[in-house]
């Protein structure tokens, strides 16, 4: 089984049917839900989605949302280290080096799903659009 850190971007896109980017979203958290992957995000993902949710949708909707959302997802914890880490690796965007740094220290992360591959460029880990990484699957 495949274990996918999805960044969240691609769970805002899923949460809000945001086209064109919600279908193939929907298909890899389809996936996740069959138990065909596994699919991880880290704490970061469910405060950043709270406060972004929140300015469209109601306490209780956006609560609602976040808990099927954790009953998918394994969790990963943005530690101490995870911090310094993101603030000495010089990635452009901030948020994305936390989510690395959370997906790197995870070990055992295969691919990164994001649609901002260009902020990754210093992965170590292979990072993909959810496009691209459904292409590859099904090759």
């Amino acid at each position: 089984m495949t274990d996918l850190f999805i960044d969240t971007d691609v769970i805002l896109g899923f949460l809000t049917d945001r086209k064109p980017f919600s279908r193939e979203a929907a298909i890899i958290f389809t996936l996740i839900e069959q138990r065909k992957l596994k699919g991880y995000a880290s704490s970061l993902t469910f405060s950043n989605l709270y406060y972004l949710l929140r300015k469209f949708e109601s306490h209780n909707t956006v609560i609602s949302k976040l808990d099927s959302l954790s009953k998918m997802l394994t969790i990963v914890k943005v530690e101490e280290q995870t911090i310094k880490k993101a603030l000495a690796s010089g990635f452009p965007d901030f948020e994305d080096s936390i989510q690395y740094f959370s997906a790197v220290e995870n070990r055992k992360i295969d691919v990164i799903i994001t649609r901002n591959t260009k902020d990754y460029k210093k992965s170590d880990i292979s990072v993909m659009t959810p496009g691209d990484y459904l292409k590859t699957a099904r090759s």
